[in-house]
């Protein structure tokens, strides 16, 4: 465990066991991704103003099945080494030892951060599909940020009561990518999938799960850094704003209109 000594407070240390992990060590790398990944969202569109849209039907059901499978590979090896290692679902510190079990942890935390770099594709597919409605602030501020938090999570803190984010977000990504899947798949899904609003609701509550999570550890004696669940709580209720939003102009504030 990474403590201050002076004082018995948590610290955020580096933990040398991801330091030699792919993109880890040094925030350069990824924040060059995200600068990159900023410079399509803003030049994409105007590159592909006079172009057609590009058929990415068959790369698109490969990529979210392939998504799926990641996600829920994610989620078990969360929840079963979480449950093998008596993980405490109200709080949980670190355990930066190099056994077994605190290795594969931290192992799924390096890769829900990966999995965060490779879901950028998502927005490089809508601008290729000239699907620009799409890129709204909040679709782009959640990938963005996503990246910069789980880099934080994998250099410092991979493991403890951060799996909890990982078990959450995995679940609901598994559903998610589900779904983009079977849309992919062509017109005649449509039919099948009338639990599009469901979707976002399960991702509202998501983020209320969260909240509520990282708000009780801000209160209790828990040897997590609360400069970190502070962090996350304000981040969580930032994206309960945003999914409300977004779920009222999609859904309610549409059929306000049509009645």
């Amino acid at each position: 465990m990474l403590t201050n000594r002076d004082n018995g407070l948590p610290c955020l240390l580096p933990d040398k066991r991801t330091d030699p992990w792919l993109l880890v060590y040094s925030p350069m790398p990824v924040a060059s991704i995200v600068l990159l990944y900023l410079g399509v969202v803003w030049a994409g569109p105007k590159l592909m103003k006079h172009r057609q849209p590009v058929d990415l039907k068959a790369v698109l059901i490969v990529y979210n099945f392939a998504m799926v499978c990641l996600s829920v590979y994610m989620f078990h090896e969360f929840l079963v080494t979480s449950m093998l290692s008596n993980y405490s679902y109200l709080c949980q510190p670190v355990d930066y030892s190099t056994s077994p079990l605190a290795m594969r942890m931290a192992k799924a935390c390096w890769w829900f951060f990966f999995s965060k770099v490779i879901e950028l594709a998502d927005t490089v597919f809508f601008i290729l599909r000239k699907k620009n409605s799409q890129l709204t602030f909040l679709h782009v501020y959640h990938h963005g940020t996503m990246i910069f938090n789980w880099w934080a999570g994998a250099k410092y803190l991979a493991g403890g009561q951060s799996f909890c984010i990982g078990l959450l977000n995995t679940f609901v990504h598994t559903v998610m990518y589900s779904y983009y899947g079977l849309a992919a798949l062509g017109p005649h899904m449509q039919k099948y999938l009338w639990w599009k609003r469901y979707l976002t609701s399960l991702q509202l509550l998501q983020f209320v799960l969260l909240t509520t999570h990282t708000g009780y550890n801000l209160f209790t004696e828990c040897d997590f850094p609360d400069s970190m669940n502070a962090y996350v709580f304000f981040y969580c209720v930032s994206l309960i704003l945003l999914f409300s939003n977004f779920y009222y102009q999609s859904y309610l504030s549409r059929k306000s209109k049509k009645m």
